[in-house]
């Protein structure tokens, strides 16, 4: 039997060198390592090194006021994670393994001072074989993590972002810059006889027609003591199938039908009900090698055209086991720049939110990273379709994905990572691209207005993944994606806007109106109206700088960027300026509440010409004192939420039982 040791209940140190300098005394047989630039402090796993060095005083809290501007050197520094492996855990004539979820961004692994590998890339799982530097007793394991690339941030060329670390990290229009150095998903020791699981696909849809479930199983083990393999499927330890298969019948794949199952619905279409997939190898006598298990819920989703579109446009109505659903929610940002950090409450705080306001759908930009397993499980249980981003974004000044081979094929080995380890989930709806993925209308390669489609090389390859792995779940190129990658009031009537995104009402509001009432979007999925947050929180993450007046110039008004500034419109709509912070408050986040509920309601209004809003964002990653989200940095609802949740969530469109026919991707 095998065994897993979750290396998060161990106690860890940090400590950080000059780049090289620690090697170089090594390499010298200068003694014991003496040039130690910071530390050892104690950290905790999962965790950031910034979040370390906080906790232990080494820098300050850089979500207050400029702070951040003083944590940036941490990025310059190696940062070595030490503890030391209980001897209990070391098993003779076993094979051990280091399996590391997440690492943010590269390095390498020691255990006895034995180097056993490097990593790069915090997109993807690493395994390391421990075994050839065990020893009896005393095991000090040891992870370096070395400089991280330089820049990745929102402006440059996306051709040459061919480094696979979240790029948010380098500053946003939403958060400064946090290079996150770390742990920063979960960490265990594997002790192996080598007979175990390697690879498990799990796949389940519905039958509509009779309201009953479908369920796809294959996989692959290692060693040669496993004879079958026993699939049982559960509700609340009710079996409802169970199966004893040989190796060969689980390599090419069980497929079980007709199973009398509740179907799994979208938030405020009905219930989510999930079940429990366990797998057992066992040898020849029966006896039990390994385990795994699946939570799986049973639903179909289709995708159909709206009412009203060109023939050749993407289909964008979302049916759910039959029923036409219209998409609304929220584009979802990292919760912290410290993604390291964040615990399953603060997932279960947004979440928990975010459907009580009656989102049905919320997408994973690909500025960010492939949230951890809580996000996915808490949406199955929620009634949240996930519409999940490759992690690639446009940089403003090109946008055009690689062509590079070889970033080509590390990305299709991302893409694929993400698969297997998130498609059993009944909330994963799409796998898209990534984020504004374009060229120009004349077919350039530079500037923006046309969404790269299935003629890009990355594209491509990316859509062959999907449909080799995951063959059951829409693929879209790109967000936004169609002829236009936002809708020109100019061109309204031509049938070239799809999915776009926009309008980002950042300035004056004077031509909504008549854009809204004219707007013949399919859909749309990012949409801005930006609001400052409660005067409270500017208060207290202001620090040394002024809280008001709002203006931009005031630093802390223009950090990072002064995109979400609404000084100006709001002067311009009252005629004057604000007395103080608690009136500019009021005036900001009641003029987001207006015109978010005014465009969503127009929008929804169109349904099923219409399939869908989604908008730019959801909730803050860092305390900006003004930003596009609907949920402040404390996870509290901005009055625009709790307006959009009772003036158009809640409110069922009128055209929501019209029905459609013929299934289409």
């Amino acid at each position: 039997m095998n065994t897993l040791y979750n290396l998060a209940q161990l106690e860890w140190t940090l400590t950080g060198y000059t780049p090289f300098l620690w090697q170089f005394e090594q390499k010298w047989q200068m003694g014991a390592i003496k040039a130690v630039d910071t530390g050892p402090v104690p950290a905790r796993v999962p965790g950031s090194v910034q979040a370390a060095l906080r906790d232990a005083g080494v820098i300050p809290n850089w979500e207050v006021g400029m702070n951040s501007k003083a944590c940036e050197w941490v990025e310059n520094r190696h940062w070595v994670y030490r503890t030391v492996l209980p001897d209990a855990w070391i098993t003779p004539d076993t094979t051990i393994r280091l399996r590391c979820l997440g690492l943010d961004y590269c390095g390498e692994v020691y255990l006895n001072g034995q180097r056993l590998a490097s990593f790069a890339g915090t997109h993807t799982p690493h395994v390391f074989d421990c075994t050839p530097a065990l020893q009896a007793e005393g095991n000090v394991l040891e992870i370096l993590f070395t400089l991280p690339p330089r820049w990745l941030g929102q402006f440059g060329h996306t051709s040459q972002m061919t480094e696979w670390k979240a790029r948010f990290n380098y500053t946003w229009d939403w958060v400064p810059r946090l290079v996150q150095l770390g742990i920063w998903d979960d960490i265990r020791l594997e002790v192996t006889d080598g007979n175990a699981f390697e690879q498990v696909c799990c796949v389940a849809d519905a039958n509509v027609a009779t309201a009953t479930g479908i369920l796809d199983i294959r996989g692959t083990v290692t060693g040669t003591a496993a004879e079958r393999v026993r699939l049982t499927l559960t509700r609340d330890d009710s079996i409802i199938c169970t199966a004893l298969v040989s190796m060969a019948d689980f390599a090419q794949g069980i497929h079980w039908d007709a199973l009398p199952v509740e179907l799994w619905w979208t938030n405020l279409e009905g219930e989510q009900p999930l079940y429990l997939l366990q797998g057992e190898l066992l040898d020849a006598a029966g006896t039990v090698l390994d385990t795994v298990s699946r939570r799986i819920g049973f639903r179909h989703i289709a995708w159909q055209p709206c009412e009203g579109a060109p023939a050749e446009a993407d289909p964008w109505v979302c049916v759910v086991n039959g029923r036409p659903v219209f998409c609304q929610g929220v584009n979802w940002a990292p919760i912290r720049a410290n993604f390291a950090d964040v615990s399953y409450d603060d997932y279960r705080k947004r979440l928990q939110l975010y459907h009580d306001l009656g989102c049905n759908m919320i997408r994973v930009n690909g500025v960010g990273f492939l949230e951890k397993t809580w996000f996915y499980d808490l949406c199955d249980e929620l009634g949240i379709m996930v519409w999940q981003d490759f992690p690639m974004s446009s940089s403003g000044l090109e946008n055009w994905a690689s062509e590079d081979p070889r970033a080509i094929e590390e990305m299709a080995a991302i893409a694929l990572s993400f698969i297997e380890r998130r498609r059993h989930h009944a909330s994963l709806t799409l796998w898209c691209g990534g984020n504004e993925l374009q060229g120009n209308l004349a077919g350039e390669k530079t500037g923006m207005g046309k969404p790269c489609d299935l003629t890009h090389p990355m594209i491509r390859r990316l859509a062959d993944v999907v449909a080799a792995h995951d063959p059951t779940r829409r693929f879209l190129v790109t967000s936004a994606s169609g002829p236009r990658a936002g809708a020109d009031p100019a061109e309204f009537g031509k049938g070239v806007h799809w999915d776009v995104h926009g309008p980002y009402v950042t300035g004056s509001e004077d031509y909504l109106v008549d854009y809204l009432a004219r707007d013949d979007a399919l859909f749309r999925s990012e949409l801005t109206c930006p609001a400052a947050c409660d005067a409270a929180i500017i208060e207290a993450y202001a620090g040394e700088c002024q809280a008001f007046p709002a203006t931009l110039d005031n630093p802390y008004w223009t950090r990072p960027t002064p995109w979400w500034n609404d000084w100006a419109p709001l002067v311009e709509l009252h005629g004057r300026e604000p007395r103080d912070l608690a009136e500019y408050v009021t005036w900001s986040q009641a003029r987001q509440a207006r015109l978010l509920v005014d465009a969503f309601r127009a929008c929804k209004a169109r349904f099923p010409r219409c399939g869908g809003v989604l908008l730019w964002t959801g909730h803050d990653t860092f305390p900006t004192p003004a930003n596009a989200s609907i949920v402040d940095f404390h996870g509290n609802p901005k009055p625009a939420a709790l307006a959009l949740a009772t003036e158009v969530w809640h409110v069922k469109p009128q055209t929501a039982q019209t029905m459609f026919t013929g299934e289409q991707q």
